[in-house]
């Protein structure tokens, strides 16, 4: 079940965080700003016999949606999760009226790319030590149509 995130749920995100993301995982205090601070978040989590098992922060400014942040919890992926929450992610932009959607990805994480390839996402640029290792990202947009 998808479901808004609340700040009950922030010591789970950030445990998920640390497990997906060793080399820079966002803090609590990242999703408390964006559960309270910016009004252009929208952030849910998945969850599964009552444990959370996935999440995503997904930004819509105006005509355009951006997924910030995405996780499936390691125990839990292969299951369909990622591809529901993605599909939710999108539903979400299409409702709003948005153009497209942008992501951002490591170019080394294959699963994610090829998720997002299914789902209708094309590569756009790279973006050159994107993260905090030095690793490349690429740019992925979806069109969506808008109005």
């Amino acid at each position: 079940m998808i479901r808004e995130m609340r700040k009950e749920d922030l010591a789970r995100i950030e445990e998920l965080e640390k497990e997906l993301f060793t080399d820079d995982p966002w803090p609590q205090s990242a999703f408390l700003y964006e559960l309270d601070g910016n009004p252009y978040a929208f952030l849910y989590v998945y969850e599964e016999d009552g444990k959370i098992c996935g999440y995503y922060d997904l930004w819509i400014t105006f005509e355009q949606a951006q997924l910030a942040n995405i996780g499936v919890a390691r125990a839990f992926q292969g299951k369909g999760i990622g591809r529901q929450m993605l599909e939710d992610c999108v539903n979400r932009a299409v409702q709003a009226e948005c153009e497209n959607i942008t992501l951002e990805v490591r170019v080394s994480n294959e699963r994610a790319k090829d998720l997002y390839e299914k789902n209708g996402f094309i590569n756009a640029a790279k973006r050159r030590n994107y993260y905090a290792n030095g690793e490349d990202a690429l740019l992925m947009i979806k069109p969506l149509g808008g109005l």
